[in-house]
């Protein structure tokens, strides 16, 4: 049996060491990280001694795969200019600080289309993408699903699909399956999460799946509004993730905490969803 790959968003301050210690302190043998302050704003350096640390304890402790999250801010979708350009200026910046970072998957938020259409941001999305990606790079991107709020594109497996055939570097291209979002967008992986894989696999392909965002949600299927919670106190509940964690199609993939939750709640949810059971020493759904 594939052994589970399951961590939570931690803060970059400290260096790629730190949160390697923090991911193991933790039980954790993934993790995610901003690439940036996430609400924008200029990237520092990494150090290079920092990164032979983390290099040599990702190995010891099989963090094969970690994933890097792209600021909020980030709108490659814009109907404003200036806003797609500062998109474009930080996704090259960081594809090519990450092509240091041994086993690192770029994650971003397709974008909105603030008023242009579905269509026309799917179509700016993909040219961003485009205007990036290079033939030469390893560094892998993940579309994020999207709970389809506002002006949101990516709250349907097809506009993720329609982006993903626009992008010329293909090979470069994966997708992350946010639990909450999907949810939020109106996909019943409660009752029926075979039936929402296998719409998954019709209009994208599950090859393209890299990794799963863990979150529970505060809304009722198909709110469209996206707001997270611990996992079993949400409307999604525990059982029903849990069993995205087992499934045959998704248990390969690393799995990443985006709950609601300090460093100690994060150990609690990583304890029980190894266990397999939300017993009262987590303090879930109480």
């Amino acid at each position: 049996m594939t052994e589970l790959r399951i961590g939570c968003h931690l803060s970059a301050g400290k260096g790629f060491r730190h949160m390697a210690e923090e991911a193991k302190s933790i039980g954790a043998n993934t993790f995610q990280f901003f690439t940036r302050n996430p609400r924008g704003g200029k990237s520092r350096a990494w150090e290079k001694e920092d990164l032979e640390a983390y290099r040599v304890l990702a190995r010891e402790n099989g963090m094969e795969e970690i994933i890097a999250h792209a600021p909020y801010t980030l709108n490659p979708s814009s109907s404003t200019p200036g806003t797609r350009e500062f998109a474009l200026q930080v996704m090259a910046e960081d594809l090519e600080k990450l092509e240091d970072v041994p086993g690192a998957l770029y994650n971003f938020h397709p974008g909105s289309h603030t008023g242009q259409g579905t269509a026309q941001g799917v179509a700016r999305t993909a040219e961003a993408l485009n205007a990036v990606l290079t033939a030469d790079g390893t560094v892998t991107v993940l579309l994020e699903t999207m709970s389809g709020k506002g002006s949101e594109i990516g709250g349907s497996f097809r506009e993720i699909a329609e982006i993903l055939s626009r992008v010329h570097h293909a090979e470069r291209m994966g997708v992350c399956l946010d639990t909450c979002h999907v949810w939020d967008a109106g996909y019943d992986i409660r009752s029926d999460l075979d039936g929402v894989l296998e719409a998954f696999d019709w209009e994208i392909g599950l090859d393209r799946l890299r990794a799963v965002h863990l979150n529970d949600s505060k809304n009722i299927c198909g709110s469209r509004k996206d707001r997270h919670e611990k996992l079993g106190r949400g409307m999604i509940g525990f059982d029903a993730l849990l069993a995205v964690t087992r499934h045959p199609g998704l248990c390969h993939l690393p799995f990443v905490l985006e709950t609601p939750n300090e460093l100690e709640g994060y150990a609690l949810e990583i304890r029980c969803i190894r266990e397999g059971r939300m017993d009262a020493g987590c303090g879930l759904g109480l």
